[in-house]
């Protein structure tokens, strides 16, 4: 006869749910899958597979570490030396490095078959799932490739950023098989108004080259090996590679500042810096910063809507997995209509913010020979920004609630994932900068409002309810004027309405849900689905049971 417990023993750990990982994120998304197959990108598959098994193991579980312990400064040596270093937990330089090596920041440079901005496009969605801060530094170093491919001094640069190598060393970037490349763009007196930019940059002997001085307020990922940055030059605002250190050896002219005390994205590290007379190359002409930045600008914000559509899978994902082990009332969470509803509603959204946003990535697959795939990506961009970075912090709150208690503590991967939700809507331009943005693009760019009108007639007929919102919303684009004041009304009903569109050329079984539950606008709450939804498929089809 086994002994009996003594009867003051009260912890019986009873109605918890298993641990969420480990699990294949790859494998456990058939949104995901069928996106990249419709998008063009097959060949990938294989590599897909194996980071979606990566990402949702080891990389998940040591996210965690990743943001236990937080990027610390070291302005200088302990014999006073000035240094400028941030140190990161190990786990930083493991997930930066298991993705540097399997191409999320290089992918699309290294393979320009057709489909590799749409693999790349979900490496990163994939990565971003398991820990968003290091997708900073991968998304910039990225969005870098072109711009440093502008200037063919900097081919050594471009071509280290796009390789398969991951060296956190502090040297010289030609005894480094590979780089990383932040930003520098805001100042004090201005974020979004980079013309208001007071760095000076002062023409050297050398072609090209620059002594910058000047404060940048917010400076991104500050152990890069070099940054794009803006700054005044004789000609006006332009854009600057500002290596971390010389070709020599020596460390360039800047210091660190201090480090930013942020809301969320705990490892990454974001700094203040000031130039002192730091050396540059500059990238392109002068007086053309913002020009020679620009394809850089529609990459980021490709990857703002990837990051935001990610957390809202994994939000989604730990929310459902505690409703299929958590009990109540006699019954499992995700058995009580109510919950059953609020999941499937979290649900739907997930998957018009997934396949959007890898709609827009197969746009910009398509754009270097394909005029209007190219003027779609161009606005899509701004638009899909917008939307799905606004949607992420609500969404991820609600997941939160499905949770109770047990989504607000940090055992929970929820608290994380709401601090860095509010991220994407800010970074790379806020709500305000991505509509008015869309007004001038269909204000002076013809092009743009074409290919946003084909995009969306493309699929009408087949939904009565999206035919209605068309009409509605082809009749305020061709209108003749364009209200500023106006530009959030518009660009969100477009955006909800572009969603509607991929999710009907997707053939996706939530198509009809969305636009009866969406369409003209969003509801304000989730769980607001009619009672005749079939819940259990819906869910079914979010995650596999596990």
């Amino acid at each position: 006869m086994l002994p009996q417990p003594p009867p003051f023993e009260t912890h019986v750990v009873d109605n918890q749910p298993p641990p969420f990982g480990e699990r294949d994120l790859w494998l456990d998304d058939q949104v995901l899958q069928q996106s990249v197959a419709r998008e063009g990108a097959q060949a990938f598959t294989a590599v897909l597979q194996q980071y979606g098994a990566l990402a949702g193991g080891e990389l998940y579980r040591i996210g965690f570490d990743a943001n236990r312990q937080r990027p610390l400064l070291r302005t200088h040596d302990a014999q006073g030396n000035r240094i400028d270093s941030v140190d990161f937990h190990p786990a930083y330089h493991r997930l930066m490095a298991a993705a540097k090596t399997r191409g999320v920041a290089g992918l699309s440079w290294r393979s320009p078959q057709p489909g590799a901005h749409v693999a790349r496009a979900a490496l990163s969605y994939l990565h971003h799932q398991a820990e968003a801060g290091t997708s900073c530094p991968l998304t910039m170093t990225h969005a870098a490739v072109p711009v440093l491919r502008q200037e063919p001094a900097l081919a050594e640069w471009a071509s280290k950023a796009a390789a398969p190598f991951y060296d956190a060393r502090d040297l010289p970037i030609g005894d480094k098989p590979g780089i990383t490349v932040g930003m520098g763009m805001t100042e004090k007196q201005g974020g979004s108004d980079v013309r208001s930019n007071t760095t000076l940059a002062t023409p050297l002997a050398g072609e090209g080259e620059y002594s910058l001085v000047g404060h940048k307020w917010f400076f991104s990922a500050p152990m890069s090996d070099g940054w794009l940055v803006l700054a005044q030059a004789p000609g006006g605002l332009s854009c600057f590679l500002m290596p971390r250190r010389l070709a020599c050896g020596r460390r360039n002219n800047f210091h660190l500042m201090r480090l930013k005390d942020k809301l969320g994205d705990w490892a990454n590290a974001s700094s203040e810096v000031e130039f002192c007379g730091a050396w540059a190359r500059r990238v392109g002409d002068e007086g053309r910063g913002v020009a020679t930045i620009i394809e850089m600008v529609m990459l980021t914000r490709l990857d703002c809507m990837l990051g935001s559509a990610a957390q809202m899978r994994m939000a989604l994902a730990q929310a459902l997995h505690h409703a299929r082990h958590r009990r109540s009332f006699g019954k499992r969470l995700v058995e009580h209509p109510l919950m059953a509803n609020v999941l499937s509603d979290l649900a739907i959204e997930s998957e018009a913010a997934t396949t959007l946003a890898m709609r827009v990535a197969g746009a910009v697959d398509a754009a270097g020979h394909d005029p209007q795939q190219a003027a779609f990506a161009r606005i899509a961009t701004a638009i899909g920004k917008f939307w799905i970075c606004k949607r992420a912090p609500a969404f991820v709150n609600e997941a939160q609630e499905c949770l109770g208690g047990a989504g607000y503590v940090e055992e929970s991967m929820l608290p994380r994932l709401y601090r860095q939700a509010p991220l994407n809507s800010i970074w790379e331009g806020s709500g305000n900068v991505q509509c008015l943005d869309v007004l001038r693009a269909l204000q002076r760019e013809p092009e743009t409002r074409g290919a946003l009108q084909a995009e969306l007639q493309q699929v009408a007929g087949r939904d009565a309810g999206y035919d209605h919102a068309l009409d509605a919303v082809l009749t305020q684009l061709q209108g003749a004027e364009l209200e500023q004041a106006g530009a959030r009304s518009l660009v969100s009903g477009i955006a909800v309405l572009l969603q509607a569109a991929a999710l009907l050329r997707a053939g996706s079984p939530l198509a009809a849900w969305f636009v009866q539950t969406r369409l003209p606008r969003a509801a304000g709450v989730y769980g607001v689905l009619p009672a005749q939804v079939g819940f259990g498929e819906i869910l079914e089809r979010a995650l596999p049971h596990s």
